[in-house]
């Protein structure tokens, strides 16, 4: 854990008065105001170390999930080349099949209408 300002000063400032009331209670005599507004300052001193850090571990996860983020927008990026690839792919697939179908059916109309000018001729 790295010492804040709070734990290399403060604290070991008001150590020594800490260590007297609590040898005082000790003995079960009654702590006077003062007594008790240092050991709240003391209880203060603590909670602040705790949010101290909690923050500090925050911090270390928001930083993993930029670098977690990071990855994921690679992937994301690479994804989309795929499925750029692959509408492409799909894109030249449907073309040819469209064009493929465009022949057949000119084929069968102007055999169709070779067909009829056929019957049309042999009629008459």
């Amino acid at each position: 854990m790295k010492a804040t300002y709070v734990d290399d000063f403060w604290v070991n400032a008001i150590k020594p008065k800490v260590e007297k009331i609590e040898a005082k209670i000790g003995k079960y005599e009654p702590p006077s105001h003062q007594d008790i507004n240092t050991l709240l300052l003391k209880s203060q001193l603590n909670h602040i170390n705790h949010i101290d850090m909690r923050l500090d571990e925050v911090v270390a996860d928001v930083a993993s999930l930029k670098d977690e983020f990071g990855g994921l927008k690679g992937d994301f990026s690479s994804l989309r080349s795929e499925f750029q690839a692959l509408k492409s792919d799909i894109q030249t697939t449907i073309q040819k099949a469209l064009n493929k179908n465009m022949v057949l059916l000119i084929g069968m109309i102007g055999f169709f209408l070779t067909l009829s000018k056929f019957i049309d001729t042999l009629v008459k």
